[in-house]
């Protein structure tokens, strides 16, 4: 493991986010071959693991699990109806066309193509596991307009 490719923030703090999945090697292969994230852990299907720089920021892959002694209360597990969010990833990127034309020929399944909106332009995908992502553009002579 390159302990340089971890957050370890020395000020201010870092953030990670951590996505409990079905199948580790799947959804670092889609976050990292497909969105073209750098692999920081492999991780495995035993508890280890992946982790996966994605611009600037680190996502944790790891299966689910029962209660933990630092968190005796809860359950972690994939989302069961991937139709109903409580949260999901946003990803910005320069040129949302180029994106998707990219990301879907890697294997990304978007919901719709991108949509003009008044300050952006956006698709949303799912990962394998059906974790929500909203691809968008900010439409910069929108935000200078203001």
């Amino acid at each position: 493991m390159d302990m340089t490719k971890m957050p370890m923030p020395s000020e201010d703090m870092s953030v990670t986010f951590t996505l409990i999945v079905n199948n580790v090697a799947r959804s670092r292969d889609f976050y990292s071959k497909v969105l073209g994230g750098e692999v920081a852990m492999e991780g495995d299907e035993q508890g280890t693991p992946a982790m996966v720089k994605l611009a600037n920021t680190w996502i944790i892959i790891n299966i689910g699990g029962g209660p933990t002694d630092d968190k005796p209360t809860v359950t972690a597990r994939p989302p069961s109806d991937p139709n109903t969010i409580s949260a999901f990833m946003n990803l910005r990127v320069p040129d949302i066309a180029l994106v998707y034309e990219q990301w879907r020929a890697g294997g990304a399944e978007f919901l719709t193509e991108p949509k003009d909106h008044v300050r952006e332009i956006r698709a949303y995908m799912r990962d394998p596991d059906g974790y929500l992502i909203e691809v968008g553009q900010t439409k910069r002579e929108a935000m200078e307009s203001k």
